[in-house]
Parts: C-alpha cells; structure tokens; sequence
C-alpha cells in the first residue's frame, strides 16, 4: 500500500488528502533562558565573596611606612597677566625656584600639572616648566581643555 503515516519519508495521509512534514526550523530558547539565569544568579551571589580577604594579625616593626601618593595632585598655574601659582598661592618670579626646589625634596616624583591660561606668552609657559625642571620635578604635564565639536 502506501507510506504509513509518521514515516520519515516525508509524506503522510490525512483526511485532506497529500500533507508534507516539514522540518521544525525554530530554535527553542526556552532552556538556554534558563541557563544564562541560573548563571547570573550563581555568579551575583559568588561575586561579592570573592572580594572578601582573609584576616590576619599583622607583625609589628619599627620601621617607617612606604610613602603615599599625596592625595591632591601638585598643580602650577599661569594667569593671563604672568601670575605664577603653586596649588592656590601666588608667587613671585625670584622666589619661584627657591620654592619649586623645597617643594620637590618632599615631592620630586609626583607628577606635576602646569595650567596656563590661553592668552599666556609662550615665554612665559617655558620659564615656569624650566623653574619646574631645574627645581627637580621630572614628570610634567600640560593640562589643556578639549575643544568643543562646534569648533568654539
């Protein structure tokens, strides 16, 4: 007779006459769900225990702690009219160096951030990174502000 109906032939009967099956071409998600779930939940609970460390009684000893990076960074400014700050003090151009150099015998390896107004002489801007330098100071940087996209 003829194919039995289920055969993976390809074709069955059915009270309409000729049906093809055709192949099932979803992917179930279902249980991929599932899974990516189970891991979040697995990896949020493991995460914080992670971080946790193990206590310990520390030795005790006479000598002096590491030095800490200071937590305010040291910063030399540049007014438009020649000005010359160090943090938030002015000072005058004899006394510049004189003070750089104490500054840098506590602090010769921070960095230092030198900041001039745009309508500083160039002159200008080279003596106090020259100051910087002779003073001791290795690591300067410039700090500059990014221009607008509209180009104003």
């Amino acid at each position: 007779m003829g194919a039995a109906v289920g055969q993976p032939g390809g074709r069955a009967r059915g009270r309409r006459g000729r049906q093809r099956l055709r192949p099932m071409s979803e992917i179930n998600v279902t249980p991929f769900v599932d899974v990516m779930l189970v891991l979040l939940i697995i990896f949020m609970v493991a995460a914080p225990l992670l971080t946790v460390g193990v206590e310990v009684d520390l030795a005790q000893t006479d000598a002096p702690s590491l030095p800490q990076e200071p937590a305010e960074p040291l910063v030399v400014s540049v007014q438009a009219d020649g000005t010359v700050f160090i943090q938030e003090q002015a000072v005058s151009r004899e006394t510049l160096i004189a003070r750089l150099a104490a500054i840098a015998e506590l602090r010769a390896e921070d960095r230092v951030y030198v900041r001039a107004a745009g309508e500083v002489v160039h002159a200008r801007v080279a003596e106090v990174m020259g100051a910087l330098s002779a003073a001791g100071f290795r690591r300067i940087a410039l700090v500059n502000e990014q221009r607008s996209p509209d180009g104003g």
